[in-house]
């Protein structure tokens, strides 16, 4: 039996895995020059969690991560005072979806799929995320999407989705994120969590890295993960 009965790994994506800040603030830099790149990502990041709650709450209808950044960065380019046509931003859009993982985060998720199921569970789309696999070499064994259940982190039908769809209990997944917030969510399912740290999240901007005393591990990469399980 591997350490706490755990069948399957979930990760999350964005920061877990990728390095959005340097993807995303690369990709300003090239499409839109005029602005502070660093300042612009980070803006567009903020806005992400905000417009998830409100399609989670009823304010929106469910629709496709894409088209919920596409209307939040239609709002960051006003506030930063510039237009961006159709192509831009669909670049832009786009650009998510070939971030860079971390340097640890391709061979970190090979090593523990020697003894697990590995999966993305995501906010992003299943073809958003098979892009980012393909990109990065994350040999992913499942890709949890959110338009499997259209539904968002930290949503209920997330966590407890991907688990009723690898007919395991909760209690035998444990997500593994760098957001407390998502593995809080997780644990209040009945899922196990895994915080690791990625100090540099927000390209230089403080990152609470503490975690929380009720993670069932805390690592400092994925490589330190797998070797806290045993991988």
């Amino acid at each position: 039996m591997n350490a706490l009965g755990v069948k399957v790994l979930a990760f999350d994506t964005f920061g877990t895995v990728t390095d959005w800040f340097t993807g995303i603030s690369g990709a300003v830099a090239l499409i839109v020059p005029e602005v502070d790149s660093a300042d612009f990502a980070r803006e567009w990041r903020r806005r992400y969690s905000p417009i998830l709650a409100r399609v989670e709450a009823g304010e929106l209808p469910w629709r496709r991560l894409d088209d919920l950044q596409t209307e939040t960065l239609r709002e960051v380019a006003g506030a930063f005072g510039v237009t961006l046509d159709a192509e831009q931003s669909r670049a832009l859009v786009r650009a998510w979806r070939t971030i860079p993982g971390w340097p640890d985060a391709a061979e970190g998720i090979r090593r523990l799929k020697r003894d697990r199921i590995v999966c993305a569970l995501s906010n992003g789309t299943v073809a958003l995320l098979t892009d980012m696999a393909r990109h990065n070499g994350f040999g992913w064994d499942v890709i949890g999407g959110s338009d499997l259940w259209r539904h968002y982190k930290p949503a209920r039908e997330t966590y407890c989705g991907l688990a009723e769809l690898l007919e395991v209990r909760p209690d035998e997944v444990m997500m593994v994120a760098t957001h407390q917030s998502d593995l809080d969510a997780a644990r209040s399912f009945g899922l196990r969590t895994a915080f690791v740290e990625r100090p540099a999240e927000w390209g230089g901007e403080p990152k609470d890295d503490s975690g929380s005393p009720d993670n069932d591990f805390h690592a400092t990469d994925l490589l330190d993960l797998a070797r806290q399980l045993g991988c």
